[in-house]
């Protein structure tokens, strides 16, 4: 009975009419997803990189949402700078409510000094919703002997596809392969995205900003592309109108394998402790991360199992006034 309340609540509540919000999907593995996390990072590894991830949050309520994202991006020479397209698709509740969003962006790379390398970067793309309207459960449609079969009284939307153009903007900076950060702001416009003409739900600015440092533990101190063993401790917080959460993690890197560990709280409460297990060989990469919840929704939500790929593909590594930067792979 409280996985069907919660699957209507998750199913109904997003449609009614008045002044709702619209919430990004997240994704744990932050650093597996770099575009999605700020698109400064487009062309960050210099090579042209493919990028894939799946999430399955809170399984244990019926595939109450369902996360696909796919990018590519490489640096581009004459251009100064980082390409990058990215596709995001986002299913819940088994596909009744259905968000797509399609971005382009470009990051221009320039050194501030000769220790400092910083990347500003432009996203623009299209964000659409569409609603699944006769797959929604409403209370009215239950039948004591025949379950729902009933007609609802709701009223139907007034469109159940809604489209609008979308921009965000980052930045980010690195100091050698020692510490890195930046921040994102998604969402510039705020678009209005309610299926209901009078309805004035928006998409509200998402603010990220995410700091890191990578600390060496070779014993002669030099770094080896080949067989890296290092620390990373990062620090990632961000906030989505009035939805804030602070994640605190740790990466251990001993080639070819990576574990991890990610602490992630809400402020009003603690939300989830996150490990997460990669294998990096060559331009191939893979990992796999679960949020364990420790909240109150821990009984019933099952948690969130993640995945992601990549692949680096090789490319001439010819002198270049721009290097790659070095960040966590997961």
């Amino acid at each position: 009975m409280i996985k069907r309340f919660a699957i209507f609540l998750l199913l109904a509540f997003p449609f009614f009419p008045g002044n709702l919000l619209a919430q990004d999907p997240e994704f744990s593995q932050f650093y597996a997803n770099p575009l999605y996390l700020n698109p400064a990072l487009a062309g960050v590894t210099l090579c042209p990189k493919v990028n894939a991830s799946y999430r399955n949050q809170w399984p244990g309520i019926e595939k109450a949402f369902i996360t696909y994202s796919l990018s590519y991006d490489q640096y581009v020479k004459f251009l100064h700078g980082g390409l990058g397209v990215s596709v995001m698709a986002d299913r819940a509740g088994s596909g009744s409510l259905n968000t797509t969003a399609i971005s382009l962006m470009y990051a221009y790379k320039f050194n501030i000094n000769t220790h400092l390398q910083a990347s500003g970067a432009l996203k623009v793309g299209y964000y659409q919703r569409r609603l699944a309207w006769d797959n929604l459960k409403f209370e009215d449609m239950i039948d004591p002997v025949g379950g729902f079969i009933l007609p609802t009284s709701e009223k139907q939307p007034d469109n159940l596809s809604v489209g609008v153009p979308d921009f965000s903007a980052g930045v980010f900076m690195a100091y050698d392969d020692l510490l890195y950060g930046g921040i994102a702001v998604d969402h510039l416009t705020m678009p209005k995205v309610g299926f209901y003409v009078d309805n004035e739900t928006q998409l509200y600015m998402k603010y990220t900003v995410h700091v890191g440092s990578v600390i060496n533990l070779q014993k002669n101190g030099s770094a080896s592309e080949d067989r890296e063993f290092s620390l990373s401790p990062n620090i990632l917080y961000q906030q989505q109108f009035k939805f804030h959460q602070l994640n605190i993690g740790l990466y251990l890197t001993i080639d070819p394998f990576i574990g991890g560990v990610w602490f992630r709280h809400n402020f009003e409460n603690a939300d989830a402790v996150i490990p997460m297990v990669g294998l990096h060989y060559k331009g191939l990469q893979v990992g796999y991360s679960y949020d364990y919840t420790v909240s109150r929704l821990k009984a019933a939500s099952g948690g969130a199992h993640e995945v992601s790929a990549s692949y680096q593909f090789p490319c001439m590594q010819k002198r270049r006034v721009i290097r790659a930067i070095k960040c966590p792979r997961f």
